[in-house]
């Protein structure tokens, strides 16, 4: 019976290890779709399920006392196989019943609406682990908490494959929670003892978990329908969530609900193409980075030989022109590749480069108005070729933070191009270039013979010389440049999206520091090394994710791969660290130097040859500082004794550390002093771990 209670409660600590990477990755991903997010909301997402699972982990050291059961953790991986489908549905059903139906989301209301929806899930997996170990340690007191971490990590580590490599092309995300959580359920109903009554009752919450991960399915299709006009397509591309609405007769294309492609749109179609390209004598090679409606219609009245779309995501291309959101002309040379790779490897010079996209409000499109980026085009454009791109504009008066944007905008793009010209309207455009610029357009468009209704007909009423010199005026030389290491634009876009809601980081900040103090003044300095390592992986963790964004510009499929890679090294590490554990002192303290050692290597390496690293060097990077975070855990843990109460407090330092580095590190080091400094903080924080273990520790 011990040995069959053993592997009965080691397979549910496996599966419930499959079941949450799986749903991690995919709540992530339905919190993007749903809130147009960025990187802060993968942030703060990942911080609710680190804080609910430590609240969960201190729960068992209390309440698991009293609950020691089999039955009891039964039924709890029977509701948690069943939560995930619940949870997702809420996200989707749910957002426009708090909040306005098309607004965009403050900061705090979205930290409160995760952490009320996440709750149930995140509280009952924490408590579930450390539980787990109560249970096993009735009939077998020896049976190790290091173990237990192992058997957990296994199952994270399948998750995460399962859902990197196999889930996220053949499943649709509640497909993917049936097949994830399915397990998890059948593991849980072999927990309970045969005998006739519980028998029934558990074949009976059985069926209702089958029942609820089947309605999933059944029902999804009908959780995406709009509000207004008709769903007439829908796809998760690894790019994003690809759905077109049709009101009407117009056809809209929204990527994680953001409209980004309109059937409809003369004017921005107009200023797109006709600003840049009056500049330009006889233009023949244009690169368009992302189009709209009527760009390419407007294109074709030039008797260009070539127009390169660049256009990341495939399925983007697929409807488009399937739903006609985008002429195809016979110029058009339609390309599925990220546009700083693309720039990076090709060798053709183009007379314009367009940049359509929208301004940067995450790291994967701030990539696209840096110094690094700028100097790219420049090397790709003809002597008097033209650089276009456009930000939001204004009305009458310029918000401060609207005009340190532009301004960090100008003095950017000015550090490589001689001329930069600043056109007011609906949207600001950057004309930008090595010979002189006419704001004229509509001479410049007559002399050519191209005819346009907007512009010839609004032009000189809405660009006046002297609306045009106020904007100059009003750019701050001063202003700190946009660069890849040093994203400025990041900083300002955080601020002005606090100030957008009348609200600060400050209060939460304060508040989250007032909760960490008190937690170390509560813990064990062995407790504090565990936390510390905690902090130090998800803190670099996210560096990486960022980092990936700036490089290589996808993250919404790259993202589980990522984590996948972060949790790979934790097993084999564990695994070598429980061989060192008579020693554990000097090892913990060699732990520390490796990463303190990596640390340097990661910094080093993006300072010389940030630009050229491959992607897996970031991949074997996270491997390696996973690797030597689980070699620490049962070295940590036997340096105090593997009690039950200690592996409550161990589990939840770790889980306390990783929410600590992914809030400080998303939401105040990387905007505000840049990646390279947020490695110097961990460099220190690390130091100080070191210095705990050299100095303070007992052998």
């Amino acid at each position: 019976m011990k040995k069959s209670n053993e592997a009965a409660i080691s397979r549910v600590i496996l599966a419930t290890g499959i079941s949450s990477v799986v749903t991690q990755l995919l709540t992530i991903r339905e919190f993007l779709a749903q809130f147009q997010g960025n990187e802060i909301v993968i942030a703060l997402i990942l911080f609710v399920w680190l804080i609910l699972g430590g609240m969960g982990t201190l729960l068992a050291r209390f309440a698991g006392k009293k609950l020691k059961n089999i039955t009891v953790l039964g039924y709890l991986s029977l509701i948690l196989s069943a939560l995930p489908p619940l949870q997702m549905m809420s996200i989707r059903l749910t957002r426009d019943l708090f909040f306005t139906h098309g607004s965009s989301v403050g900061f705090y209301s979205i930290l409160g609406y995760s952490f009320f929806l996440m709750s149930p899930y995140c509280l009952i997996l924490g408590f579930v682990l450390p539980f787990s170990l109560f249970i096993i340690r009735l009939n077998s007191p020896d049976f190790s908490g290091a173990r237990v971490y192992i058997i957990d990590n296994i199952g994270d580590i399948s998750g995460g494959i399962l859902f990197s490599f196999i889930l996220v092309f053949l499943a649709s995300p509640m497909q993917a929670v049936f097949i994830s959580n399915l397990p998890l359920a059948i593991a849980a109903y072999m927990l309970f003892p045969s005998n006739r009554r519980l028998g029934l009752n558990a074949l009976f919450s059985m069926f209702l978990v089958f029942l609820i991960l089947l309605s999933g399915m059944i029902l999804e299709p009908y959780s995406l329908r709009p509000k207004e006009g008709l769903l007439v397509h829908y796809r998760e591309s690894l790019y994003g969530r690809i759905t077109v609405h049709k009101n009407r007769e117009q056809h809209t294309l929204f990527e994680d609900n953001v409209p980004v492609y309109s059937s409809h749109n003369l004017v921005n179609a107009e200023e797109t193409v006709h600003y840049p390209l009056s500049q330009t004598l006889r233009p023949k090679h244009v690169l368009l980075i992302s189009t709209d409606g009527g760009v390419t219609k407007e294109l074709d009245k030039y008797a260009l030989n070539t127009i390169d779309y660049l256009e990341i995501n495939p399925e983007i291309l697929k409807v488009i022109f399937k739903y006609n959101l985008v002429k195809k002309i016979p110029a058009l040379n339609a390309i599925s590749m990220d546009a700083r790779a693309y720039l990076t490897n090709t060798e053709k010079a183009y007379d314009v480069i367009m940049i359509n996209l929208p301004e940067p409000y995450t790291f994967q499109l701030n990539r696209f108005f840096t110094h690094e980026f700028f100097r790219l085009t420049r090397n790709h454009l003809t002597t008097n070729g033209i650089l276009s791109f456009s930000v939001q504009g204004y009305d009458n008066y310029m918000p401060e933070i609207r005009r340190q944007k532009i301004s960090s905008l100008h003095n950017t793009v000015s550090d490589t191009f001689k001329h930069v010209l600043l056109l007011p309207g609906q949207k600001i455009y950057f004309l930008c270039s090595n010979k002189m610029l006419n704001p004229d357009i509509p001479v410049l468009l007559s002399e050519k013979n191209i005819s346009t209704e907007y512009i010839h007909g609004y032009y000189y009423g809405n660009l006046t010389q002297k609306r045009i010199n106020d904007l100059n005026s009003l750019v701050d030389l001063d202003t700190v440049k946009n660069k890849d290491l040093m994203p400025n634009l990041m900083r300002l876009v955080f601020s002005q999206w606090f100030e957008k809601f009348s609200s600060s980081p400050v209060l939460f900040l304060a508040i989250l520091c007032g909760v960490y103090l008190l937690y170390f003044i509560r813990i064990r300095k062995e407790e504090f090394v565990i936390f510390s390592t905690g902090c130090y992986t998800m803190a670099f963790e996210i560096l990486v994710i960022f980092a990936f964004q700036i490089y290589f510009g996808y993250i919404y499929f790259q993202i589980g791969v990522i984590i996948t890679i972060f949790l790979a090294g934790l097993l084999p590490g564990a695994i070598i660290g429980k061989k060192f554990i008579r020693n554990g002192r000097t090892f913990l303290a060699y732990g520390d130097l490796l990463l303190l050692f990596f640390t340097g290597l990661f910094a080093l390496s993006l300072m010389t040859v940030g630009e050229y690293l491959p992607m897996v060097f970031f991949l074997l990077f996270g491997l390696a500082i996973s690797l030597v975070c689980g070699f620490q855990f049962p070295i940590a843990l036997n340096l105090h004794k593997d009690d039950n109460p200690a592996a409550t407090r161990f589990f939840s330092a770790d889980l306390m550390g990783a929410a600590c580095g992914i809030i400080f590190t998303s939401i105040l080091m990387i905007p505000f002093i840049g990646i390279l400094w947020s490695i110097l903080v961990l460099f220190i924080l690390k130091s100080l771990s070191l210095l705990t273990i050299v100095v303070g520790l007992k052998k």
